[in-house]
């Protein structure tokens, strides 16, 4: 062999040595591979590297893929705003417009309970100064100028009572006044019923909201669960974050419901009693009336004997 063989030899075998050692110092490089044996005289062949993807090395034209996991696909079908205004407005029509109704009820409920309540307060007070002040009278006539011209409940059974006295004036020393009597006693609770009547409107709104809203609101939340299913089919999935944006919109419309029929049913009972109240003060004042009718005409009976006697 040739000096120049045996140098290249002795080169080949070092480098295939180092190579060797490399592998073994880095457990995850991927092992070299060896080049064949040459014959003396022969150029040692130059070592194959190995491919870049055992390498663990990504090469540009490569690319990774991103995983999506549950987080990703909850923000994409769920609401970004989960409060009751962002549920009205991510909810169906006619959601929408039962919401809007159930609204539009409970600012009535709330308007009539203003309202009334000053109303009957005031026509309570107006009808015990009425009540006391024809209790205080003497004669029909006296109770008539204590009340003056007042507007209430109580003036108007009083002036009922004076208008029927003087158009019976000219019959009463004829017959007995116990005609005179019935006919005060109708008008008097004609007025009596008139006055009930009034203080009575709008409370029938208020019966009518408390017993159809919570069937209002159960319309909307049966409506809004149809197409929460509707959706569940068409997405072909069960996850709860498909399902649960369609029945909170639903059940939404429910508890809109009992918000406006809970005080429409209170606001009622309580009108009702009040009103009851009222018309039993009217009814203390009528009786009232009807006495001091009854007695002008005992001192009318009475008044022509009281000259005999003095003579």
């Amino acid at each position: 062999m040739s000096r120049h063989g045996l140098f290249a030899a002795l080169i080949a075998s070092i480098i295939l040595s180092a190579g060797g050692a490399a592998a073994q110092e880095q457990p995850g490089a991927a092992p070299a591979i060896e080049a064949p044996a040459t014959a003396p005289g022969e150029a040692a062949p130059e070592a194959v590297a190995p491919p870049a993807t055992q390498l663990g090395v990504t090469t540009p034209n490569e690319t990774t893929p991103i995983e999506t996991g549950p987080s990703t696909a909850a923000s994409q079908t769920l609401p970004h705003d989960l409060s009751p205004w962002g549920m009205f407005m991510a909810a169906d029509i006619v959601v929408k417009a039962v919401m809007i109704g159930l609204a539009f009820a409970s600012f009535v409920t709330w308007t009539i309970w203003l309202a009334k309540s000053l109303e009957i307060l005031g026509g309570k007070l107006r009808a015990r100064r009425a009540a006391q002040a024809i209790d205080n009278a003497a004669t029909l006539n006296q109770a008539g100028r204590a009340l003056g011209h007042n507007s209430g409940p109580g003036a108007l059974l009083v002036r009922a009572a004076e208008e029927e006295t003087a158009l019976s004036a000219g019959s009463l020393d004829h017959v007995s006044g116990d005609g005179l009597k019935e006919r005060v006693t109708s008008r008097l609770s004609r007025i009596e019923a008139a006055a009930a009547r009034r203080m009575s409107r709008g409370t029938g709104v208020l019966a009518t909201i408390g017993s159809t809203a919570p069937f209002v609101g159960l319309f909307g939340t049966v409506w809004g669960i149809m197409n929460a299913f509707i959706g569940i089919s068409q997405a072909q999935t069960t996850n709860l974050a498909v399902v649960a944006p369609g029945i909170a919109e639903a059940l939404l419309a429910t508890a809109m419901g009992l918000v406006a029929a809970i005080p429409a049913v209170v606001t009622y009972n309580v009108f009702a009693r009040s009103i009851a109240g009222y018309r039993q003060i009217l009814a203390d004042a009528s009786a009232g009336v009807e006495r001091l009718v009854s007695r002008d005409l005992d001192f009318r009976t009475v008044a022509p004997a009281k000259p005999m006697a003095a003579e």
